[in-house]
């Protein structure tokens, strides 16, 4: 359930940030950018952690 969440996060932040970048806000762009980052490197950690245990 979690994962999903993060996934699905990721990928509306990836999608603002690309329409960001085509209105010209390389700043906000940038942001969200790096906010769908770490949002998909939690979700590896996290997926990693749920198949160990």
């Amino acid at each position: 359930m979690l994962g999903g969440g993060l996934v699905g996060l990721a990928i509306l932040f990836f999608v603002l940030a690309l329409i960001f970048a085509i209105l010209g806000a390389r700043g906000v762009a940038g942001m969200t950018m790096s906010v769908a980052k770490w949002l998909v490197i939690i979700f590896i950690v996290l997926a990693v952690i749920s198949l160990l245990l």
